[in-house]
Protein backbone atom coordinates (compact mmCIF):
# COMPACT_ATOMS: atom_id res chain seq x y z
CA UNK A 1 0.00 0.00 0.00
CA UNK A 2 2.75 2.40 0.88
CA UNK A 3 4.66 1.59 -2.57
CA UNK A 4 1.58 2.55 -4.19
CA UNK A 5 1.37 5.73 -2.66
CA UNK A 6 5.20 5.94 -3.04
CA UNK A 7 5.07 5.50 -7.00
CA UNK A 8 1.74 7.57 -7.35
CA UNK A 9 3.79 10.24 -5.69
CA UNK A 10 6.87 10.10 -7.97
CA UNK A 11 4.19 9.91 -10.77
CA UNK A 12 2.50 13.18 -9.76
CA UNK A 13 5.55 15.34 -9.28
CA UNK A 14 7.36 13.93 -12.57
CA UNK A 15 3.79 14.66 -14.49
CA UNK A 16 4.26 18.74 -12.42
CA UNK A 17 7.91 18.79 -13.65
CA UNK A 18 6.95 18.12 -17.36
CA UNK A 19 4.40 20.71 -17.78
CA UNK A 20 6.11 23.18 -16.14
CA UNK A 21 9.48 22.42 -18.27
CA UNK A 22 6.98 22.26 -20.95
CA UNK A 23 5.42 26.01 -20.23
CA UNK A 24 5.55 27.84 -23.92
CA UNK A 25 8.06 30.89 -23.51
CA UNK A 26 7.23 31.87 -26.87
CA UNK A 27 6.55 35.16 -27.65
CA UNK A 28 2.85 36.28 -27.97
CA UNK A 29 3.88 38.72 -30.79
CA UNK A 30 5.65 36.68 -33.05
CA UNK A 31 4.92 38.65 -36.87
CA UNK A 32 8.24 39.88 -37.84
CA UNK A 33 7.15 43.07 -40.02
CA UNK A 34 9.39 46.06 -40.78
CA UNK A 35 7.18 49.13 -38.56
CA UNK A 36 6.66 52.34 -40.84
CA UNK A 37 6.33 55.59 -38.23
CA UNK A 38 4.73 58.50 -39.97
CA UNK A 39 6.31 62.19 -38.99
CA UNK A 40 5.46 65.34 -41.40
CA UNK A 41 8.27 67.25 -42.80
CA UNK A 42 9.85 68.04 -39.24
CA UNK A 43 9.66 65.04 -37.59
CA UNK A 44 6.40 65.35 -35.26
CA UNK A 45 4.22 62.03 -35.02
CA UNK A 46 1.07 62.40 -37.27
CA UNK A 47 -1.94 60.46 -37.87
CA UNK A 48 -1.44 60.00 -41.90
CA UNK A 49 -5.26 60.72 -43.42
CA UNK A 50 -5.12 59.98 -46.69
CA UNK A 51 -5.79 56.03 -47.22
CA UNK A 52 -2.69 54.16 -48.27
CA UNK A 53 -2.48 51.00 -50.32
CA UNK A 54 1.55 48.98 -50.36
CA UNK A 55 2.08 46.36 -53.40
CA UNK A 56 5.38 45.10 -53.57
CA UNK A 57 7.07 43.65 -56.82
CA UNK A 58 7.15 39.87 -57.07
CA UNK A 59 9.82 38.55 -59.69
CA UNK A 60 8.24 37.42 -63.44
CA UNK A 61 5.34 38.12 -64.91
CA UNK A 62 1.63 37.10 -65.25
CA UNK A 63 -1.01 36.55 -67.82
CA UNK A 64 -4.23 39.22 -67.28
CA UNK A 65 -7.49 38.33 -69.35
CA UNK A 66 -9.32 41.57 -70.10
CA UNK A 67 -13.56 41.38 -71.28
CA UNK A 68 -14.82 44.22 -73.08
CA UNK A 69 -18.77 44.26 -74.30
CA UNK A 70 -20.14 47.58 -76.02
CA UNK A 71 -22.26 49.26 -72.80
CA UNK A 72 -21.05 46.91 -69.98
CA UNK A 73 -18.31 47.46 -67.38
CA UNK A 74 -14.66 46.27 -68.38
CA UNK A 75 -13.78 42.80 -66.61
CA UNK A 76 -10.08 42.02 -65.81
CA UNK A 77 -9.62 38.36 -64.30
CA UNK A 78 -6.11 36.04 -63.42
CA UNK A 79 -7.80 33.33 -65.45
CA UNK A 80 -9.45 32.82 -68.65
CA UNK A 81 -13.54 33.09 -68.46
CA UNK A 82 -15.31 31.31 -71.46
CA UNK A 83 -18.43 32.08 -70.20
CA UNK A 84 -17.66 35.93 -70.79
CA UNK A 85 -16.53 35.31 -74.58
CA UNK A 86 -20.22 33.29 -75.16
CA UNK A 87 -21.77 36.51 -73.88
CA UNK A 88 -20.37 38.50 -76.53
CA UNK A 89 -17.07 40.06 -74.47
CA UNK A 90 -13.98 40.23 -76.43
CA UNK A 91 -11.33 38.82 -74.65
CA UNK A 92 -7.38 40.46 -74.56
CA UNK A 93 -4.54 38.72 -72.79
CA UNK A 94 -1.43 40.85 -71.79
CA UNK A 95 1.26 40.07 -69.56
CA UNK A 96 1.81 42.06 -66.19
CA UNK A 97 4.34 42.33 -63.17
CA UNK A 98 2.82 40.04 -60.77
CA UNK A 99 2.84 42.93 -58.14
CA UNK A 100 0.99 41.46 -54.38
CA UNK A 101 -1.02 44.16 -52.03
CA UNK A 102 0.88 43.75 -48.88
CA UNK A 103 -1.37 46.66 -47.14
CA UNK A 104 -5.14 47.16 -48.06
CA UNK A 105 -6.36 50.74 -48.07
CA UNK A 106 -4.55 51.86 -44.66
CA UNK A 107 -6.57 55.45 -43.45
CA UNK A 108 -5.92 57.52 -40.24
CA UNK A 109 -2.66 55.77 -39.19
CA UNK A 110 0.85 56.74 -37.20
CA UNK A 111 2.18 53.23 -38.56
CA UNK A 112 2.34 50.69 -40.61
CA UNK A 113 3.73 47.22 -40.70
CA UNK A 114 5.00 45.46 -43.91
CA UNK A 115 6.18 41.82 -44.21
CA UNK A 116 9.82 41.49 -45.71
CA UNK A 117 11.23 39.02 -48.23
CA UNK A 118 13.10 36.08 -46.90
CA UNK A 119 14.93 35.47 -50.41
CA UNK A 120 15.54 38.64 -51.98
CA UNK A 121 18.61 41.30 -50.74
CA UNK A 122 15.86 44.02 -52.08
CA UNK A 123 12.41 44.66 -51.44
CA UNK A 124 10.28 47.40 -53.65
CA UNK A 125 8.06 48.90 -51.55
CA UNK A 126 4.59 51.00 -54.15
CA UNK A 127 2.92 53.35 -52.08
CA UNK A 128 -1.04 54.22 -53.79
CA UNK A 129 -2.81 57.30 -52.41
CA UNK A 130 -5.88 57.70 -52.74
CA UNK A 131 -5.74 61.68 -52.70
CA UNK A 132 -2.50 61.92 -54.72
CA UNK A 133 -2.17 60.50 -58.52
CA UNK A 134 1.47 59.72 -58.10
CA UNK A 135 2.98 56.89 -56.17
CA UNK A 136 5.80 56.70 -54.21
CA UNK A 137 8.64 53.79 -54.63
CA UNK A 138 10.51 52.83 -51.65
CA UNK A 139 13.53 50.75 -52.05
CA UNK A 140 15.01 48.88 -48.80
CA UNK A 141 17.75 46.94 -49.14
CA UNK A 142 18.54 44.28 -46.49
CA UNK A 143 19.85 40.79 -44.98
CA UNK A 144 18.10 38.18 -43.67
CA UNK A 145 18.74 35.11 -41.00
CA UNK A 146 17.50 32.39 -39.52
CA UNK A 147 16.63 33.13 -35.67
CA UNK A 148 15.01 29.97 -32.83
CA UNK A 149 15.17 30.94 -29.53
CA UNK A 150 13.29 28.19 -28.41
CA UNK A 151 12.94 24.48 -30.53
CA UNK A 152 9.05 24.49 -29.56
CA UNK A 153 8.80 28.57 -31.06
CA UNK A 154 9.88 26.98 -34.80
CA UNK A 155 12.13 29.26 -36.72
CA UNK A 156 11.58 33.07 -37.93
CA UNK A 157 13.11 35.04 -40.44
CA UNK A 158 14.64 38.48 -38.76
CA UNK A 159 16.42 41.30 -40.82
CA UNK A 160 18.83 43.89 -40.91
CA UNK A 161 17.82 47.20 -42.78
CA UNK A 162 21.19 48.31 -44.84
CA UNK A 163 19.66 51.31 -46.95
CA UNK A 164 16.55 52.63 -48.25
CA UNK A 165 15.82 55.38 -50.59
CA UNK A 166 11.97 56.74 -51.63
CA UNK A 167 10.60 58.73 -54.41
CA UNK A 168 8.72 61.97 -53.31
CA UNK A 169 5.29 62.13 -54.81
CA UNK A 170 4.01 62.53 -50.82
CA UNK A 171 7.08 61.83 -49.05
CA UNK A 172 9.68 64.32 -47.79
CA UNK A 173 11.96 61.94 -47.27
CA UNK A 174 13.05 58.76 -45.46
CA UNK A 175 15.69 57.46 -43.09
CA UNK A 176 16.19 54.03 -40.99
CA UNK A 177 16.20 54.34 -37.41
CA UNK A 178 16.74 51.27 -36.19
CA UNK A 179 17.55 48.81 -38.48
CA UNK A 180 16.68 45.83 -36.93
CA UNK A 181 13.45 43.96 -37.39
CA UNK A 182 11.97 41.27 -35.14
CA UNK A 183 8.91 41.24 -33.52
CA UNK A 184 9.51 43.66 -31.06
CA UNK A 185 7.51 46.09 -32.80
CA UNK A 186 9.61 49.03 -32.53
CA UNK A 187 9.97 51.95 -35.40
CA UNK A 188 11.92 50.57 -37.89
CA UNK A 189 11.66 53.14 -40.92
CA UNK A 190 10.85 56.69 -40.34
CA UNK A 191 8.57 58.55 -43.41
CA UNK A 192 8.61 62.50 -43.34
CA UNK A 193 5.30 63.16 -45.35
CA UNK A 194 5.33 66.57 -47.45
CA UNK A 195 4.17 69.26 -45.38
CA UNK A 196 3.94 70.69 -41.30
CA UNK A 197 1.19 69.95 -38.75
CA UNK A 198 0.14 73.43 -37.62
CA UNK A 199 -1.92 73.75 -34.13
Amino acid sequence: MKLKKIIGYIIGVAALLLVGCYSNNCPLENTVTCNYGFYDAEGTSIYYVDTITVTTLMPGYKTVYTYRKLGNKTVTKDTRDTALVNLGYTETASQQRKDTILLNQLMGATNMKVPMSYFHEEDTLILSYKMILRKDTIKIRHSSYANVELPECGTYRFHTLQNISSTDAAIDHIEISNSKVNYDGNINVKIYFNGVVTE
